[in-house]
C-alpha cells in the first residue's frame, strides 16, 4: 500500500499498486466503493494484466483518509487525486473509472491534461441526476443530519450486501457529501467537459444498467460507446471477461 499527503490536516490518500510497464493505469471506484474490490479481479486477467496499476481510493472511502474539513465535491477529489498521482510521478496515464469515479476523472483530465492519455469510463455520471438510476444511492434525500442518525443504516439495508460491505467502511459524512455533490454534478457538466477532451475516450455500459443518454451525441463527439451484455451497473463485476475484453480493446486503441 502507498500513500500521498494530499488534503486539509495532512489527509493521506492511499493505493494499492501493481508494478508492470507503462504506461500507467489507474483504476477509481464509484460512490462508497473501494477501488481494489471492484478492479483487481479484470486487472489481473491476461487481457490487462502487465501495466503498473494503482487502485486509488478516494478520500472518505476506503484505505484513504477522512478529513472533516473536506468539501467531498467532485473538483476536490479530482484535485487531491491530482496530487496523489503528482506524488507517485504519474503522467499521461490511461484511467479506467467507475460511476462517480469516471465523473472525477472527467474533471481531472478537464484541469490536468498532463495527467490523463486516455479514458475508459464505466457507467460514469455525466451530468445532474436527480431521479432514481442504476447505481444510485439514494443518500442525497436525506440532509447531513438524517443521514448520520439514521439514513446510513438505512442505506446499507437498502444496497444490498455487495455494497454495502464497501460503504459501510465509508466516512458518512464524505459520503453524504460526495453523493450530495456527485447528484448536483459540476458546472460545467461532465458531459460538456468529456465531449471536449481531446484524448481517446470510451464510455462502457451493462446491458442491464441505465443507459447513456444522447449516445449518439457522444459517439459524434468522439466517444467510444460499448454495452457489455448480461450485465449491470457493475459491469466489472457483472461480466469480467467481457469487460476485461473491451476495456483492453479501448485502451490499446482497438475497441470493437
Amino acid at each position: 500500500m502507498r500513500d500521498a499527503t494530499v488534503g486539509p490536516d495532512g489527509a493521506r490518500m492511499r493505493w494499492v499498486e501493481v508494478s508492470g510497464a507503462e504506461p500507467v493505469r489507474v483504476y477509481l471506484h464509484g460512490l462508497g466503493a473501494m477501488s481494489a474490490p471492484y478492479f483487481v479481479p479484470v486487472a489481473t486477467r491476461p487481457e490487462l494484466a502487465g501495466h503498473r496499476s494503482l487502485f486509488v481510493d478516494l478520500l472518505g472511502h476506503g484505505l484513504s483518509d477522512r478529513p472533516p474539513d473536506f468539501g467531498y465535491t467532485l473538483q476536490e477529489h479530482a484535485a487531491t487525486l491530482a496530487t496523489a498521482l503528482d506524488s507517485a510521478g504519474v503522467r499521461a496515464a490511461e484511467v479506467v473509472a467507475h460511476s462517480m469515479g469516471g465523473a472525477v476523472a472527467i474533471v481531472l483530465a478537464h484541469h490536468r491534461p498532463d495527467l490523463v492519455a486516455r479514458l475508459v469510463l464505466v457507467e460514469a455520471n455525466l451530468e445532474p441526476s436527480p431521479a432514481p438510476k442504476a447505481g444510485g444511492s439514494g443518500i442525497n434525500a436525506y440532509t447531513e443530519a438524517e443521514f448520520l442518525a439514521g439514513g446510513l443504516a438505512d442505506t446499507l439495508d437498502r444496497v444490498g450486501p455487495q455494497w454495502a460491505a464497501t460503504m459501510r467502511l465509508a466516512d458518512p459524512v464524505g459520503l453524504h457529501r460526495s453523493a450530495v455533490h456527485l447528484v448536483a454534478a459540476t458546472r460545467p457538466t461532465m458531459r460538456h467537459m468529456l465531449v471536449r477532451l481531446p484524448i481517446p475516450r470510451t464510455f462502457i455500459q451493462g446491458e442491464r444498467g441505465s443507459p447513456v443518454r444522447d449516445p449518439d451525441g457522444l459517439t459524434a463527439a468522439g466517444v467510444t460507446v460499448l454495452t457489455v451484455p448480461n450485465a449491470g451497473h457493475n459491469v466489472m463485476l457483472d461480466n469480467p471477461q467481457e469487460f476485461a475484453r473491451l476495456a483492453a480493446a479501448s485502451l490499446t486503441g482497438r475497441p470493437r
